[in-house]
């Protein structure tokens, strides 16, 4: 046990979640209470919320779900390791992509766990990133050994799931991550070109460049990857399918 793990273990750790759902949200918070060395400070909604509230509560631990309304997970797991560097993020996500998981430790999360996550193993992850570790796909590292998993995983991916450093990589022009937004809400190329006043074969021109640019076969699978590494998100509209044309 080093220095840091004996004074935690006199200590709460401090913890607050971050998701847009309050059923969840709440479930968590009264599931984690029942632990004594967890003490939940705060819940949100919002990735803007939750930048805010880091300030005021700087919590040990933040559990982020890295899809949010409004500044998405990866924005905000950025941001808080640039504003309260000893704040651990936990990044969760519904789905699971390799590329993803660099994105979000190369943001600054320390830990990326899906939804699905055990409660044991999400309460010691809680534990190990208050403790100065990193977790990802259940392997715990510290500083030194998720350096050189970041520095093997950016070798390895080719230079498909490069970052700068400072923003997560998407390889859409604005206009197209416009257009794919309207295709995950599942609008057809006709509400689409209706909506940002420009013509369908315009849109069917975006589209090709999208599919090209992912490398995927149609705007289903462009959807699935947009939403599961959290550059976008799905609004509640009543929309068609998003296959179709």
């Amino acid at each position: 046990m080093n220095e840091q793990e004996r004074w935690r273990t006199s200590q709460k750790i401090s913890v607050m979640i971050v998701d847009d759902h309050p059923m969840f949200r709440d479930g968590l918070q009264k599931w984690l209470e029942l632990e004594d060395d967890i003490a939940v400070v705060e819940q949100c909604d919002n990735g803007e919320a939750a930048l805010r509230l880091a300030v005021q509560r700087k919590p040990d631990v933040v559990i982020l779900d890295i899809n949010l309304p409004q500044v998405n997970g990866l924005q905000v797991a950025r941001q808080m390791k640039t504003d309260h560097s000893a704040t651990a993020v936990i990044m969760l996500t519904a789905y699971h992509d390799d590329a993803q998981v660099l994105h979000a430790m190369k943001s600054g999360a320390s830990a990326y766990c899906k939804k699905d996550i055990t409660p044991d193993k999400l309460l010691q992850t809680i534990r190990d990133v208050a403790n100065g570790y990193y977790v990802v796909n259940d392997q715990r590292m510290d500083e030194r050994e998720v350096q050189s998993w970041l520095h093997a995983q950016v070798e390895g991916s080719a230079g498909h799931v490069l970052t700068d450093g400072s923003e997560v990589y998407v390889p859409l022009s604005p206009r197209e991550m416009e257009i794919l937004k309207c295709v995950t809400n599942g609008l057809s190329n006709k509400e689409i070109a209706r909506r940002l006043r420009i013509s369908q074969q315009t849109v069917k021109n975006h589209m090709t460049s999208i599919l090209k640019k992912l490398n995927v076969q149609d705007r289903t699978q462009a959807a699935v990857m947009a939403l599961s590494r959290g550059w976008v998100r799905v609004e509640n509209e009543n929309r068609g399918s998003a296959a179709n044309k």
